[in-house]
């Protein structure tokens, strides 16, 4: 398993120095990727807020892949409904070359609706609009011209310079929806679930997902699967038997947040970048032998 964590932008910032540091660090750690959520206007909705800071992915990786060797980089995730297709294929394809093939891009539907009106964009049918617009990124990425028309898109014999080198970027989704599950079986390359703690509901979705791929004429196996985890309760003996877990249930990745506070995750104490280059260094010592 590859091993990741989540940016914590509300406790330490999104100063140039201090992003650079906590990157720099997780790779000389021994992590394998770094990961960042995404919000571009914020609004409160009841507990949930995009009020905080967030920069924006692309131009935060394309700074990172700059100062890093082998770090790398994933949406955790990218509203992609609220954003021009053709513009995150060119995005994408623009980190993928320039980071030398170290992203993902994680997306999901998301949930605010004041970004969408703000965007110029229908909330109301982000999610079937959606499934069009990774269909129209994969030929974008696959193709030097495509020509496409569907519901929501025209495109007329045009293309994208540069694409990706393998013609592709790998899409994970996010969310838990059904549909969701029926999205990544017929055209995900992975899952971010982190609605689960380990156990039988996580097996039996998980279960329901490899039935879904098989019937979409896909292998399961070629389905990667990261797994969130946190470390404000426990201790290291816990950790590490949660990872044996997520391990033995085919998951690919681990993605440790360290200020998500929801479900069964805890936050840790701590808020400074110190604490969390802390926690950093103790989560991988203790899981190190899982991977």
């Amino acid at each position: 398993m590859e091993l990741g964590t989540l940016l914590p932008w509300g406790d330490i910032g999104g100063d140039p120095a201090v992003v650079r540091e906590y990157a720099q660090a997780a790779e000389a750690v021994g992590y394998h990727f770094v990961e960042a959520p995404d919000h571009v206007l914020g609004a409160r909705e009841g507990d949930r807020t995009g009020a905080g800071l967030y920069h924006d992915p692309f131009v935060l990786f394309g700074y990172l892949a700059s100062r890093t060797q082998k770090l790398g980089f994933s949406t955790g995730v990218l509203i992609l409904p609220q954003r021009q297709t053709v513009l995150v294929a060119k995005q994408a394809a623009c980190l993928d070359v320039l980071s030398g093939g170290r992203f993902r891009l994680g997306i999901g539907v998301g949930w605010n609706e004041v970004e969408f009106v703000g965007l110029n964009e229908n909330f109301h049918n982000r999610g079937r609009r959606s499934e069009e617009q990774v269909e129209v990124m994969q030929k974008l990425w696959a193709e030097p011209h495509v020509t496409f028309k569907g519901r929501w898109h025209t495109i007329e014999d045009a293309g994208i310079n540069p694409r990706p080198p393998s013609g592709k970027v790998p899409i994970w989704f996010g969310g838990h929806h059904d549909r969701t599950l029926e999205r990544i079986a017929k055209w995900g390359d992975g899952w971010m679930p982190n609605a689960y703690a380990p156990g039988p509901e996580a097996s039996e979705v998980l279960a329901k997902l490899r039935r879904l791929t098989e019937g979409a004429g896909r292998d399961p196996a070629k389905i990667g699967i990261e797994a969130w985890v946190s470390m404000g309760t426990g201790g290291e003996a816990d950790w590490a038997r949660e990872a044996r877990f997520w391990k033995s249930e085919g998951a690919s990745h681990l993605c440790l947040t360290t200020t998500f506070n929801r479900r069964h995750h805890k936050r840790i104490s701590g808020h400074t970048l110190s604490d969390h280059l802390g926690a950093l260094r103790r989560y991988h010592a203790a899981v190190a032998a899982e991977l």
